[in-house]
């Protein structure tokens, strides 16, 4: 079945000038006439001007104003194509858990543990094809960012605005994340899940290992990237004037963070997946692909428009008919044609 839509809606808006255009001809040539007939009464004003035809006028300007909308409907580019179809293809359901806490401000790997996440995240999403994507993002607590989508380029739109600010309480709780992405898949998804945990592993909530062996037990794979070094960094923070100084603790010594691989590393055989350690944007992306790839796949349903067609030509013949026939149509009565008696009364 085929239907009909606008690509440019918005030049559809300027369909309400051709009231106002319309509107504004009628009350000119109201105040013309009006000027006219100070002059004299109507019979006499048409004897002295046997020619002038006010019909043709209003057919000329008619003519212009539906010219006018047909070149409106060409910016707007009208189009056919076939209604919304169903699909079935074949991949995996991938949740990501990625850690927004403060440790991963660190610039043990540049520019930043978070930053490199994200550059990460987003390598993996340009490699998918028939697969879905979901994000938690943690720190004390977890939410869920981007709920489980076939559309990648929500979910690089959604990554780009993460950030450490986007929680308030601070704290890395790795088992939260693992529990509530778990829940984020598809009811009817079965040996096609997997949950992959970004972090520097600075775990400060018990449970993390307990939560990976829940989710193995229910198919899904939980694999770990570690993000940093394991001599760690400083993590740096903005004083009041601007000036970049690094996070103290009580006792004003500066702290250092360091990735956590012992227990990244038990998470990941928790949850019968691997454990990856990501010092660049590059680094494990395809090794952890690898490992997506070796799954079962299942099918995904997933909906989609097939490609419209452009049917712009047929408004831009009628405007350009329209434009022609508005030219060809004097404002004046033809002398020969009035004797014919044809338009007398246009």
């Amino acid at each position: 079945m085929e239907s009909f839509r606008f690509e440019n809606t918005v030049y559809l808006w300027t369909l309400l000038l051709i009231p106002v255009m319309a509107g504004f001809y009628w009350f000119s040539q109201y105040l013309s006439r009006k000027k006219l007939l100070k002059w004299g009464d109507q019979n006499l004003l048409e004897s002295l001007m046997p020619l002038a035809s006010q019909s043709k006028k209003n057919w000329k300007f008619t003519i212009f104003l539906l010219a006018i909308t047909a070149i409106i409907f060409v910016l707007a580019r009208p189009q056919f194509g076939s209604k919304l179809t169903e699909i079935n293809r074949k991949g995996v359901e991938l949740m990501i858990g990625l850690d927004v806490s403060n440790s991963m401000l660190a610039e043990d790997i540049q520019p930043s543990r978070l930053e490199n996440a994200k550059r990460a995240i987003s390598k993996l999403v340009d490699e998918l094809e028939n697969d879905k994507i979901g994000l938690v993002v943690f720190a004390g607590d977890a939410y869920i960012q981007l709920p489980m989508t076939t559309d990648f380029g929500a979910a690089k739109l959604f990554l780009s605005s993460v950030n450490t600010q986007i929680i308030p309480r601070q704290g890395t709780s790795i088992g939260a994340a693992i529990n509530l992405a778990a829940r984020s898949f598809t009811p009817e998804a079965d040996n096609s899940k997997a949950i992959i945990i970004i972090t520097d592993g600075e775990n400060h909530e018990e449970g993390a290992i307990e939560a990976a062996i829940a989710a193995a037990e229910k198919g899904i794979v939980v694999h770990t990237i570690g993000m940093g070094l394991v001599q760690g960094a400083p993590i740096p923070v903005l004083t009041q004037g601007g000036q970049k100084d690094f996070r103290k603790d009580h006792e004003g010594n500066v702290i250092v963070s360091k990735l956590n691989e012992g227990l990244l590393r038990e998470i990941a055989t928790a949850g019968k997946g691997i454990y990856v350690r990501a010092n660049t944007a590059n680094a494990g992306v395809k090794t952890l692909f690898d490992e997506i790839n070796k799954m079962e796949k299942q099918d995904i349903e997933a909906r989609i428009y097939s490609e419209y067609e452009e049917q712009f030509q047929y408004p831009v013949a009628l405007a350009i008919f329209l434009l022609v026939l508005e030219l060809i149509i004097l404002e004046r009565k033809n002398r020969w044609l009035k004797k014919m008696r044809i338009l007398d009364r246009l």
